[in-house]
């Protein structure tokens, strides 16, 4: 039987194992049907994670943090937070206790992309997931996570 990736069927025919370019074009749809919502509210990925920390830690985070919660280098942190701040979702300022640090805070319009962000991503996840039950749902994101683990 053969697949057809061309109509969306990106799942395995029953009773043949998923391969690694099976799992990596599913993270790929998926991420890629996420974006398409995002990108209405001038949003990405990344600079939804970024709102995300910032409002997880209460508004304001010193760049390098912000780096470190999303893994990614200081160069990069700086060109997303250019990014959010010309979109005035993100302002700089200086941290008032270190005068070498800078902070990313939040603006009013950065909370409510923010908020409008975290709707269409889980609006995204509910569609993409609906034809799972509860417990596959489950299931599959404990498989995602023994997968992803680190081997030693």
């Amino acid at each position: 039987m053969k697949r057809s990736r061309a109509a969306g069927n990106t799942a395995a025919p029953a009773g043949k194992p998923l391969n690694l370019m099976d799992l990596l074009h599913t993270a790929y749809a998926a991420q890629a049907e996420v974006e398409a919502q995002l990108t209405t509210v001038g949003l990405s990925l990344a600079k939804l994670h970024a709102l995300q920390a910032l409002a997880d830690a209460g508004g304001s985070v010193p760049l390098g943090q912000l780096a470190e919660q999303l893994a990614c280098v200081k160069s990069n942190i700086t060109q997303l937070v250019d990014r959010l701040e010309a979109d005035g979702f993100v302002a700089r300022e200086a941290d008032a206790n270190d005068r070498r640090t800078r902070l990313a805070v939040l603006t009013a319009a950065g909370r409510k992309a923010c908020a409008e962000g975290t709707r269409l991503h889980q609006e995204s996840e509910r569609k993409l997931l609906h034809g799972l039950s509860h417990d596959e749902a489950r299931q599959l994101g404990a498989l995602l996570e023994k997968v992803g683990r680190p081997r030693d």
